[in-house]
């Protein structure tokens, strides 16, 4: 489905005609429409948050078969940069017995994802905190798209015009938000745990090796996308 058919599928007619000038300026028609559907649920989107890719969705699949794999307890989440909360919102709606909990510190990401978790039915502690700054408590499963963009890498137009900075790109060659989560993340995990990142398909081997320092006894598992590139890395504690 092409954008234009996307707008007259979902816009009103009263809007068809702003929505299309919208998408002349180089806006997202995401952006335009105001919402993208998330794993069947109905997410809302706005310039203060990322636009949730298919690859996020493949993230949050391959996590529930983790946990459904490893766990049969009430589990405690923690969701590192939630954006539009669409990551919490479906571990929340698809997971049985779990208490969630979802950071950014973005005061407008956050209005998004409280709005978008009231609208879905779905109770989620949001916190405004820079990663790991106002948590106390510990989880059975970080789970984390944190950016990852490096500052000299080329990217769409669309994105780099649009979508918030803050949530693009990182330093240090876009490891550093993943070089802070790995080294603190021990004290706010319990001793079966799972890590689950959403990576730069060059990133595989440096995330890699950064967490063998972190978590030299667990299991390291990167897993590809429907592209075929490396895109997702779990870490996995199993607390023998």
């Amino acid at each position: 489905m092409t954008d234009i058919e996307y707008l007259k599928k979902y816009l009103p007619n009263d809007k068809l005609e702003y929505g299309l000038e919208q998408l002349k300026k180089g806006i997202p028609v995401q952006y335009i429409i105001g919402n993208v559907d998330f794993y069947g649920y109905k997410i809302n989107v706005n310039k203060n948050v990322l636009i949730p890719r298919f690859e996020t969705e493949q993230l949050v699949f391959k996590t529930i078969d983790y946990i459904n794999k490893m766990f049969d307890k009430k589990l405690n989440i923690l969701d590192i940069g939630t954006g539009s909360g669409c990551i919490s919102i479906t571990l929340k709606k698809e997971l049985d017995n779990v208490n969630i909990t979802a950071v950014d510190i973005s005061d407008e990401a956050l209005e998004v994802a409280i709005n978008n978790a009231k609208e879905n039915d779905c109770e989620i502690n949001f916190i405004k905190s820079d990663l790991f700054s106002n948590i106390n408590d510990k989880y059975d499963v970080i789970i984390s798209n944190p950016p990852y963009i490096s500052y000299n890498e080329e990217i769409m137009d669309i994105v780099k015009n649009n979508e918030p900075n803050i949530a693009l790109y990182a330093e240090d060659n876009g490891l550093y938000f993943y070089k802070q989560i790995l080294s603190k993340c021990n004290d706010y995990l319990f001793e079966k745990s799972i890590i689950a990142f959403e990576i730069g398909y060059t990133q595989a081997s440096a995330i890699s090796k950064l967490a063998k320092i972190y978590f030299p006894t667990s299991k390291i598992v990167v897993e590809k996308d429907l592209q075929g590139k490396d895109r997702f890395l779990f870490i996995i504690n199993k607390g023998d």
